[in-house]
């Protein structure tokens, strides 16, 4: 084959890059730290557990270093609905095939949850490192060498790294350490391209991530998000979106008296996804009943839930 002339074609960049999944219980600020990690946001956050439910890739490009996140769902083990099961088997099932492991816990503690999470990493060969978040929120920075140690004496944990995440404090030296762990190989995106998510998968979470923030405690976990269209025009991108809740009770809630919730939710939803794509948004909202989506398999593969 005769060697090409064109020199438009950029070469391939070498040097540090990898796959690192970011795991642990669900809350412990998992998602916030995909987030500043790669210095924009990205996956949608809240103060509820169980925020994130996809599998989302965040890739950090800087110089000839590729870092691609995964961030996971919280594993747990009270999985009583076929969502919360799938979730788990999303998050498990990508261990084994990722480059190194970060698993996140929370400053000075330790729970049951952190117990089932660190069993699952003790059935992998894959090098893994403590991130030990939220160290803003201890009395006492004293208390973090007894942390360390103890994480130590677990045995399954390379290296140790206190961040606080929404101060992004530490990050610099747990990008340094990832960076030294990860093969040398060319990079696997384009250095522009921060994530393998659609513009349409997006609005979705950011839509959902405005309902959990405004809602209760509980109807989050019962409420999913559905693109119905996402078409853009010459100067604006029309969106809109299906809100499934199960119960017709919960979609009162949801919409709120006179449609004040609903009209809130989607201000807030439609200005962070202008932020997001650049442009200006119509978003269009609609709340529907499906009786026992979260339960069922096939619902589940309808609103685009990986059933792997």
């Amino acid at each position: 084959m005769a060697e090409s002339n064109d020199l438009s074609v950029a070469p391939l960049t070498i040097g540090p890059c990898g796959y690192v999944a970011i795991v642990g219980r669900p809350n412990v600020g998992k998602s916030t730290l995909l987030n500043h990690l790669l210095r924009q946001k990205l996956s949608i956050t809240s103060r509820k557990p169980q925020t994130t439910r996809h599998i989302l890739l965040g890739v950090d490009t800087e110089g000839d270093s590729q870092i691609i996140y995964v961030d996971t769902p919280g594993i747990h083990d009270h999985a009583r609905r076929e969502l919360n099961r799938q979730m788990v088997r999303s998050a498990t099932a990508v261990l084994a095939d990722v480059d190194l492991i970060l698993m996140v816990t929370e400053r000075d503690v330790w729970s049951e949850g952190d117990d089932l999470v660190l069993d699952y990493l003790r059935k992998l060969e894959t090098p893994c490192f403590a991130v030990i978040n939220k160290i803003d929120q201890m009395k006492q920075k004293s208390a973090l060498l007894p942390v360390i140690d103890r994480l130590s004496h677990l045995g399954r944990f390379r290296e140790f790294y206190p961040v606080a995440a929404l101060r992004s404090e530490g990050l610099d030296a747990l990008r340094r350490g990832i960076c030294a762990a990860l093969p040398t190989r060319p990079h696997l995106f384009p250095a522009d391209q921060i994530t393998d998510q659609t513009e349409r998968f997006l609005a979705a979470e950011i839509i959902r991530e405005k309902l959990m923030r405004r809602l209760g405690d509980e109807l989050p976990h019962h409420l999913g998000v559905v693109i119905d269209s996402y078409s853009e025009g010459p100067t604006v991108t029309d969106i809109s979106a299906d809100i499934i809740v199960e119960r017709a009770g919960q979609k009162r809630i949801v919409i709120g008296t006179g449609g004040e919730k609903l009209r809130l939710i989607g201000q807030e939803a439609r200005q962070d996804i202008e932020r997001l794509i650049g442009r200006q948004v119509m978003l269009r909202l609609w709340v529907k009943v499906r009786a026992g989506w979260t339960d069922s398999a096939a619902a589940l593969r309808r609103m685009g839930y990986d059933q792997g």
